[in-house]
């Protein structure tokens, strides 16, 4: 078996990446987490009397409700009460960007999983054989479940979008190659290891503490207050962390929430609900499937001049975050790639599916992967490697995005020539073509993946965020702002700020609770941009502190400000120790009756979209990489396994490198699954048949890469990002469309006559028909 050899560039980076490990910074939950003390929504401590519930959901995708018989489940002994739509006191409407989604279907069923009632009762067991006791007669209506089927038939949840750049249509007739193909990119379950849940108790005077696993606590408060006809500051919101979220709880942790809001405020005692795995995958929305076309033009010299593609999103029978992410795809229609000539359209598709959502990447995923199959399809057509495309065309500086945004700060290539480099691609090709000469049953592919990524809320008014900061009497430091931990560190990444900025030892900070009475109007946990925002205000709040603490010492010394610093928990005067301790100048500030609390606001400057050109300033920055796969298929079985990714990721300058190494790992291997394993499958009739782990499938151990090597680019960062720390949640994701390449590329390697398709998962059923395909 033929090997690349490791070059001693690659060692030396090895060794760097190694000893930057070694000095990050733990992650603080790190320690509970492993003890298994970690606090969720099902480990709280609940009042006694807590009543349980248990959703009974519509047994059909689409149907006119004619009657249902709940008598026998309310003759359950245990079963307190059952609530449907006619129980609500406000409005029975939990629609987030478009008021389309009713919290219990009424008269008519959109959905297989669709909420129809409330079983609260005396223990969750109670409840469930209560549900299995409700009879319901529905007329049963046509369903669609494709994107394609509901474009046909005028079935949509808004206008399309479109966004463009020069005039494809006319530059097409100047390209020398022109190519057409069709995309298909299925959904994916966000699996979140926590499902979905709430713990709600009623309060003195009418007032709700509502204990929810979502990252919006806003959006739940609101959706709360609408379903119960109460103003917003009668509901407290608090979340001490995520088992989990990846997106699925950005918007969909609303009805639950609110139904045990509303359970526990009929009831005027507490109520908890937690959905088991059964009933969160088959009742709750999916990364959205595209079904797409495109058509590229290039010329000669593989520049490419004309793109277009029209992008079919399945959104299902709501809106939901629909429309944002479908502006996302558009947003990320070119990848890493400068095209002058663009045309993209995205239609939003009504469909009997339960509506998809969030999901890591957010639409930018879906559009990226037609973008690579163009270029593959270019590239086959062509017999060249894609790789010469895509190198090709990859983004400059001052390039100009298809939605008017100057590329500044562009890494692309260099993150390209850095790959390309330090991991001998071309000797990784060479190596691939002789093993591929030599072996009958086993074949080797390799493609490269760059990716280029937005960071920011692509609504510009979701830009912002607070951070209130406490500094106790004792020297002790309390933070909230309205970040979400949900295991992607950003607790960790606040204390090493405030940390930083006050120069004390990180056991005086704690992180309180995300928690509305405390930061109120919130946007969530989402779009990579929550250390981002949350960081900066946290920054500014410790500023304005540490500049009333300077005012002191100047008092004390004589001192001029700029000689001040804060170092070690001791004050130091043009660099010079004092005896004046950071416990001391506490005190000093409590004895001068100095405000030792601040509540700092930050918004994203210079950002700004305008819908009615689409054209705009949307992004603070963007996040680079470049990711080499290569992948070895079993052409006897149809199996296959990754041998090595490799990549070169763009972090800025980062905060902690074992937490951003741990995000790149994480995303890269979700994003594998959902281009190879990942199979989300419903029937013809609305029913979902991926409906257990089972059926579905994830990466496991055996399945994921022998080999990972992630390398940091040397930059300087960005000043945008909080310390120059680029955001890390989702961009990585990206590169796990190289593994479907890799695959693709293997499979040529075996049957010279194969002719490329698009459409993802690559499991090894589709791989062993495409070996053998004429």
């Amino acid at each position: 078996m033929h090997k690349v050899k490791t070059n001693n560039e690659l060692n030396a980076k090895k060794i760097e990446v190694f000893d930057a490990l070694k000095k990050s910074v733990k992650n603080i939950d790190s320690n509970t987490h492993l003890r298994g003390e970690s606090i969720y929504v099902d480990d709280i401590n609940i009042r006694q009397g807590t009543f349980f519930a248990v959703v009974f959901d519509a047994p059909v995708a689409h149907g006119k409700i004619k009657s249902i018989d709940y008598s026998k489940a309310e003759a359950v002994a245990g079963v307190e009460r059952i609530f449907t739509y006619k129980d609500i006191p406000g409005e029975n409407q939990i629609g987030g960007i478009l008021p389309d989604e009713p919290l219990f279907a009424k008269e008519e069923i959109h959905f297989w999983g669709m909420p129809i009632a409330l079983i609260v009762a005396e223990s969750e067991f109670i409840a469930r054989k209560a549900r299995a006791l409700i009879t319901i007669d529905i007329e049963e209506l046509p369903v669609i479940t494709t994107a394609k089927e509901a474009k046909e038939k005028n079935s949509f949840i808004n206008a399309p979008r479109s966004f463009g750049l020069g005039n494809a249509d006319k530059a097409f007739k100047d390209c020398d190659y022109v190519f057409e193909g069709e995309t298909f990119s299925n959904g994916q379950e966000h699996l979140y290891i926590e499902t979905q849940g709430s713990y709600v108790e009623p309060l003195e005077n009418g007032n709700l503490k509502v204990i929810s696993s979502t990252q919006g606590p806003t959006a739940v408060q609101k959706a709360i207050s609408k379903v119960l006809g109460l103003p917003m500051h009668k509901i407290e919101i608090d979340v001490t962390r995520l088992g989990g979220g990846f997106g699925g709880k950005e918007d969909q942790a609303n009805p639950w929430a609110a139904m045990t809001a509303l359970a526990a405020y009929l009831l005027n005692q507490s109520v908890k609900l937690i959905l088991n795995r059964h009933d969160d995958l088959r009742m709750t929305g999916k990364r959205h499937p595209y079904e797409s076309t495109f058509k590229i033009g290039l010329t000669k010299n593989l520049k490419i001049q004309a793109y277009k593609v029209e992008f079919l999103q399945n959104s299902g029978a709501a809106a939901d975050l629909s429309p944002a992410i479908a502006e996302r795809t558009l947003f990320h229609a070119t990848n890493s790639y400068f095209i002058p000539n663009v045309a993209t359209t995205v239609y939003s598709c009504k469909t009997n599916l339960p509506p998809n959502t969030a999901f890591r990447g957010f639409g930018g995923p879906q559009g990226m992967f037609v973008i690579e199959s163009a270029i593959a399809k270019a590239a086959s057509e062509l017999g060249i490697a894609p790789r010469k495309i895509q190198e090709a065309n990859l983004f400059q500086e001052n390039d100009v995005f298809s939605y008017g945004q100057i590329a500044k700060q562009v890494e692309a290539k260099n993150t390209w020539n850095a790959a390309k480099n330090i991991f001998n691609v071309e000797a990784l090709e060479q190596n691939i073509k002789e093993f591929n000469a030599s072996s009958s049953n086993l074949k080797k592919g390799l493609a490269l993946m760059p990716i280029t990524f937005g960071i920011s809320f692509t609504n510009t008014m979701m830009n912002h965020a607070r951070a209130l900061v406490h500094i106790y009497q004792d020297g002790s430091v309390g933070i909230s702002t309205a970040a979400v931990e949900m295991g992607q560190g950003v607790n960790t990444k606040l204390l090493q700020i405030a940390a930083q900025f006050f120069s004390i030892h990180p056991e005086k900070i704690k992180i309180e609770s995300t928690n509305t009475t405390r930061v109120a109007n919130t946007s969530p946990s989402a779009a990579s941009s929550t250390a981002d925002l949350n960081g900066k205000a946290l920054a500014k709040a410790c500023e304005a502190l540490l500049s009333r603490l300077k005012n002191i010492v100047t008092e004390e010394f004589n001192a001029s400000k700029e000689t001040i610093q804060l170092k070690d928990e001791f004050v130091y005067i043009n660099n010079e120790k004092t005896a004046l301790t950071w416990n001391e100048l506490i005190n000093k500030a409590m004895m001068k009756r100095v405000a030792l609390t601040e509540n700092a606001h930050y918004a994203t400057p210079v950002i700004h979209f305008d819908k009615t050109k689409e054209k705009g300033h949307p992004f603070a920055y963007h996040v680079y990489g470049t990711a080499v796969f290569t992948a070895t298929v079993d052409c006897v079985r149809g199996t296959y396994e990754f041998d090595d990714v490799k990549i070169v990721h763009d972090y800025g300058k980062s905060m902690s490198q074992g937490i951003d190494l741990g995000q790149v790992e994480g995303a890269l291997i979700q994003g594998i699954g959902w281009m190879t394993m990942e199979e989300i499958a419903f029937n013809k009739k609305g029913k979902l048949l991926s409906n257990s782990l089972s059926t579905y499938k994830v990466p496991d151990i055996f399945s994921i890469p022998k080999n990972i090597d992630i390398l940091p680019l040397e930059t300087e960062g960005n000043e945008m990002a909080i310390l120059k720390s680029k955001a890390v949640g989702e961009p990585p994701l990206m590169y796990g469309i190289g593994a479907y390449f890799a695959i693709q590329n293997a499979i040529k390697a075996f049957n010279p006559n194969y002719k490329l398709k698009f459409h993802a998962p690559m499991t090894p059923e589709k791989v062993l028909t495409s070996l053998y395909a004429n």
